[in-house]
């Protein structure tokens, strides 16, 4: 039996995304928070269960891209940049692109178990999402706001695996959950927006995306202030009711949103594309000073912050 030349294989591993990993990168505040709590668990240890986490992560999310490749293929064939992509071009072969995406769930499952069965519990939450997401008859990305929040879900299942990857058994707070929820539900309906835009008329938005036919631009820029709300309440809430210093980093987050915002209204805007996103060195340079902030933040004590917020008012039947 003849072997695969690289060449041929090439269209199987593009699919497969493994560019879109820097994704993985919202693991890491599960991993900061759980430290804050639990300091005991820092290590050599608990780098090697990170990587491992991160590797698993990777392998579960591609299986994801490969289904969501291959079910988009029609559709993708009327947008201008997506109808080159490997499957709608016809670069694949669609038996091998569903046993690759069997092959790397199980193969993502199978790194998962090793750091116990809460890990191995998000893990298989994140590819069951991929699956109400892509795959008919449910196919949530076809279905106004449930699209956005569907797939923005894979936030907290992130963050989740993150915190379950050092081996902790405590349970996270559901403020931060939420918070973490509506920030990928503002990346995501952002991204919608730049896509609705790019394409410039509505009809041809509906042929590419079902859910295009009940949004408009107004309807997906109401939907990008309610996820900015909501984060921003949840975030209030998880800051106050656990760790005060993070207030610090609200004019940084505020601006990071704005700035999310801004390259939306772009032509041709990078948000469409986030595994391009690297390319807008501003926002990547703003963006690591936000997270080293927030980082810094879980470990320092300021102590004047309690003092400066400390409530004024008396309680209820106090004198």
């Amino acid at each position: 039996m003849p072997t695969p030349s690289l060449r041929a294989l090439t269209p199987y591993l593009q699919i497969a995304r493994f560019d879109h990993w820097f994704k993985n990168v919202f693991v890491l505040p599960g991993v900061a928070v759980v430290l804050f709590d639990d300091p005991g668990l820092w290590g050599g240890a608990l780098v090697g269960k990170v990587l491992l986490g991160l590797l698993a992560t990777g392998f579960v999310a591609s299986s994801n891209y490969v289904i969501n490749e291959v079910l988009d293929a029609p559709r993708d064939a009327v947008h201008p940049v997506k109808r080159f992509r490997p499957v709608p071009s016809g670069r694949v072969h669609l038996p091998y692109a569903y046993v690759e995406w069997i092959l790397l769930a199980l193969l993502g499952f199978g790194l998962a178990a090793l750091l116990g069965p809460w890990f191995l519990a998000c893990a298989v939450a994140l590819w069951v999402m991929g699956c109400a997401y892509n795959i008919p008859p449910l196919r949530t990305k076809d279905r106004p706001y449930l699209d956005v929040l569907s797939e923005s879900v894979n936030n907290p299942l992130r963050l989740l695996l993150g915190w379950y990857a050092t081996g902790t058994t405590l349970v996270p707070s559901l403020s931060l959950v939420m918070a973490y929820w509506m920030l990928g539900a503002f990346f995501m309906a952002i991204k919608r927006f730049a896509e609705y835009r790019r394409i410039g008329d509505a009809a041809a938005a509906g042929r590419y995306r079902r859910s295009f036919v009940h949004y408009t631009q107004e309807r997906l820029l109401v939907s990008i202030v309610y996820y900015a709300t909501a984060f921003g309440l949840f975030f209030g809430i998880f800051l106050i009711r656990y760790r005060l210093e993070l207030l610090l980093t609200v004019p940084f987050l505020a601006g990071f949103m704005a700035y999310y915002i801004h390259l939306g209204y772009q032509e041709d805007s990078p948000t469409q594309y986030p595994e391009r996103l690297y390319r807008q060195t501003g926002f990547v340079a703003y963006t690591l000073v936000c997270l080293l902030l927030f980082i810094a933040l879980m470990f320092v004590d300021i102590p004047l912050l309690d003092r400066l917020f400390a409530p004024t008012l008396h309680a209820r039947g106090t004198d």
